[in-house]
This record gives structure tokens, sequence and C-alpha cells, in this order.
């Protein structure tokens, strides 16, 4: 927990930067947000599970919702603070430093929904705890939004195989927590398939209402440099996403997977 909570910290000034100008990572932003607004109905309360800089709850703020912030990186926060304050939203965006480990000490609820937005849950020690937590902090049914990272991503494994990279090919079949870099540091990461994630929320009290890829045809977010080679190819291939992402068996492949859970 620690070694992320510094990892995140330590790119926290120019996270939000960096993010909105990779293609992907807008994209799948879009998305997440897009299943949020279907989800839940503005004037809503949500529960932002690993806030980031805050783009997402400010987004959100403006369209009308009213929305709980938290983030286990105190200069993420920091910054969510900041863009709150830019966009005069404080009467509609609480921020608290909490992790999601640590969603019992919330006395704003109970929320109306909650989302995740590009992997936060992959970084809790245990997914069962906390999807018990998560529940207890929704109204009866209440929904989930989570983009996750997935195990089985296609672009992943043929860039690695062809490299004859086997170890890093492998690396997301991982049993447990895994130590993956970032800007120097470590953000230990728990790769799930969709099954994986769904029986834990299952068992917390939930049921899905909807499964689909995110990536699958997209190439992931890290392969930036290439997004930015090939515009076009790759807003015809986040295209072809949206159209084959929710099929059957391609659902459960992709380098995020983006589901939708209602609390019974």
């Amino acid at each position: 927990l620690l070694d992320t909570q510094q990892a995140f910290d330590g790119v926290a000034s120019g996270y939000d930067q960096s993010n909105e100008a990779n293609p992907v990572i807008r994209w799948m932003r879009a998305e997440t947000m897009r299943a949020v607004r279907a989800a839940v109905s503005p004037g809503a309360h949500l529960l932002d599970l690993g806030c980031g800089p805050g783009r997402d709850a400010t987004r959100l703020a403006a369209d009308g919702y009213r929305v709980t912030a938290t983030d286990w990186s105190p200069a993420m926060v920091g910054q969510t603070l900041q863009r709150v304050t830019d966009a005069r939203l404080e009467g509609r965006v609480h921020v608290r430093h909490v992790g999601i480990h640590q969603l019992d000490r919330l006395d704003t609820g109970p929320y109306d929904g909650a989302y995740s937005d590009l992997g936060p849950l992959n970084c809790v020690p245990d997914l069962a705890a906390a999807a018990r937590a998560i529940a207890a902090q929704l109204r009866p049914g209440g929904v989930l939004v989570a983009s996750v990272i997935g195990r089985f991503c296609p672009w992943e494994l043929a860039l690695f195989a062809a490299r004859r990279n086997w170890t890093r090919a492998a690396i997301r079949f991982e049993p447990g927590l895994v130590a993956v870099p970032l800007d120097g540091r470590r953000v230990w990461t728990r790769y799930v398939w969709p099954s994986e994630f769904e029986a834990a929320f299952t068992r917390a009290g939930f049921s899905r209402v909807s499964l689909r890829a995110l990536g699958l045809a997209a190439p992931p977010p890290y392969l930036e440099g290439f997004a930015g080679r090939h515009p076009r190819l790759v807003s015809a291939l986040t295209r072809l996403d949206e159209r084959i992402g929710a099929w059957p068996v391609l659902r459960h492949a992709g380098d995020h997977f983006l589901i939708v859970l209602r609390k019974s």
C-alpha cells in the first residue's frame, strides 16, 4: 500500500496532463463516464473510488451529480482539491484522503452509485473485502461502474511474444499482486479475469448488469507512441472496440474490462 501510495504521489503533478495527452486513456475514460451516466441519473450522490487528480469527479459534478471523491494518494487528493476549487464546485464535490481499504471511515453515505476508473480496484490488498466495503456504502439498488485491468490482453501478448520476452508476456497471469513500475517506483497490481472480479462482488450481494472489453481491438494505453503515430488507425480500432467489446467471449479479453454491477 505504501509503495503504491508513494508511486502515485510521485507522478501526481503531471498525471492529469499525461493522461489527457493519451488518446486511448481519453477514450477509456469517456466510455466509463458514459456508463456512469447511463446507470445513474444527475442529482445522484456518487462515490469516486480512486479519484486521482479529480477529472471525473469535477466533470460529473458539473453535470449535476454530487460526488464524494476518495484516493489513497495525498498528492492526488491535493490535485483534486485544487481542481474543485478552480471549478468552484466545492458544494458538489467532497474530497477525502481515504483508500478503498478504508471506506468504513466515510460518513457521507449512503451513495446511489460508485465508480472506479482505470484500475484502482486492481490495487486493493483484498478484493473480496473491498467488495463488501463498497456494498456497505451503497443504497439497495445502487450501482458500481468499474474499469478494471484484465488478464488477457491480445495486444500485450502479441507484442512481448514478438520480442521473445516471455516473462513480460505472462505477467498478467501471475496469481497475486505484481510490482508494476511507474516512474521509478512500484504500483502493486492484481490482474483479474472478469469472472474473478464478478464472483467477489456477487458474494458481497451484487449482480452483473453489463460487461464489455476496453482495449480489445484498441491498443493498451502504454502504447501511446504507436497511437500518436497512427491516430486514424487507433480511432478506427476504438470504434471497432465499441462494436464488438460486449460480444460473448470477446468481452472477457482486452487491456481493461468495463463492468456494471447492481447491489441487490
